[in-house]
């Protein structure tokens, strides 16, 4: 569980206290919020390093979902309904500030499902999505990975990287990772997206260009889909690597997000990513 906040905590900081928002600063020098989502089998944790990368304007906000890490006797949520609905209850209360939506692979469409939640229930859109390493929902290619045993779901997890061969050659280890994957497979493989009207906010389309679920190729097809689900202007941007290419390219990510969120925070004297 999230740990208490101490007397005197900001109200910002009491609504904050969650246990599915992970926060590594108390965001009160911010003007501006960004909302991470996990990838299947995920944590808020991935998003963690981004927090060292972020200027004091920028609050970092990663979602984290039951079943890992603190959360992990939590119960599982039962689909993409149950899950959106609870992320949002959980943000709903901190988009007093313009934010932006950063998903990737299964968060992407955590993400955009997020966005049409919050605008059916008449809170603030973000002003940005960020969509990483998955083509559109509706057109994301999908299977039944999560009916199949280990050695299938194993030899997924090696081809898109991002999972290491220790903990794959590790039974105990495995087990914890497959039942996790399992689960959010099994989420993103059943979620059928409703016919919706477009969003109004930009879309920027991230990936590397190695990545066997999204990479150049697909991208030059309408952005992978995702042009087709907003009003505003789509942008794709190609990284070197696979599919978990934004671990070694961290510091590109994040400049880049940054830049789209507010130029000023790349430019001038004090720019961001710092140099360490």
């Amino acid at each position: 569980m999230t740990a208490p906040f101490p007397p005197g905590a900001s109200a910002r900081a009491v609504r904050a206290d969650s246990p599915w928002i992970r926060r590594w600063d108390d965001g009160a020098a911010s003007r501006l919020t960004l909302i991470c989502l996990p990838h299947a089998g995920g944590s808020a944790g991935f998003y963690r390093p981004w927090a060292a990368l972020m200027p004091p304007e920028v609050e970092l906000l990663a979602i984290q979902y039951p079943g890992r890490e603190e959360r992990f006797e939590d119960p599982a949520v039962t689909g993409m309904d149950e899950l959106v609905s609870a992320v949002a209850d959980a943000v709903q209360p901190l988009l007093d500030r313009p934010y932006a939506l950063f998903g990737h692979s299964m968060g992407s469409a955590v993400a955009w499902e997020l966005a049409h939640e919050l605008d059916r229930r008449g809170a603030p859109g973000p002003r940005r999505l960020f969509a990483s390493g998955r083509a559109a929902p509706g057109t994301a290619v999908t299977g039944h990975l999560h009916r199949q045993d280990d050695e299938v779901l194993s030899a997924e997890l090696a081809r898109l990287g991002g999972t290491s061969r220790e903990v794959l050659d590790d039974p105990g280890l495995r087990a914890l990772v497959l039942g996790t994957v399992r689960h959010d497979y099994r989420i993103i493989e059943t979620h059928r997206p409703r016919p919706r009207p477009p969003l109004a906010c930009p879309i920027h389309v991230l990936t590397g260009g190695a990545d066997p679920e999204l990479g150049e190729q697909r991208c030059r097809d309408r952005a992978g889909g995702w042009a087709d689900l907003t009003t505003a202007r789509t942008e794709v941007r190609l990284f070197s690597g696979d599919h978990f290419y934004l671990t070694p390219r961290r510091r590109e990510v994040v400049a880049t997000v940054l830049r789209r969120m507010d130029p000023s925070l790349t430019t001038g004297a004090h720019t961001w990513p710092s140099t360490p």
